[in-house]
């Protein structure tokens, strides 16, 4: 059974494509708001996690380089200020290529895989 409106002309191809082409693009639009304001909120949340991060590395750094100062003083008080400061340079420097070619190590393996 065909349906026939009163006085109402069925849309021509070009202006049905011509509709969808400007929903298409309204959709688009819609879409890249989206992704503009999920971005801008995950930019504002890794802000601050990076601000807090780095000053927590900054702070253990300080740490460290303090907890290496009393090594140096405590073994100064047996073998020497200059003694002291090769041997605790020299075993961080061996933790420091332990962990270098552990990395290294980790590296190669996702690389192989």
């Amino acid at each position: 059974m065909l349906l026939e409106r009163a006085g109402a002309e069925e849309p021509g191809i070009g202006q049905l494509v011509s509709q969808l082409a400007g929903d298409a693009r309204e959709a688009a639009q819609a879409e890249v708001a989206l992704v503009k304001a999920r971005a801008l909120f995950a930019v504002t949340r890794y802000k601050w996690a990076a601000v807090y991060f780095g000053a927590a590395g900054v702070l253990a750094l300080a740490a460290l380089i303090a907890l290496l100062v009393g090594a140096i003083m405590t073994l100064a008080t047996l073998v020497g200020p200059g003694f002291a400061t090769l041997a605790v340079v020299l075993g961080v420097l061996t933790i420091a290529a332990v962990l270098g070619l552990m990395g290294k190590a980790q590296l190669s393996r996702k690389a192989d895989s």
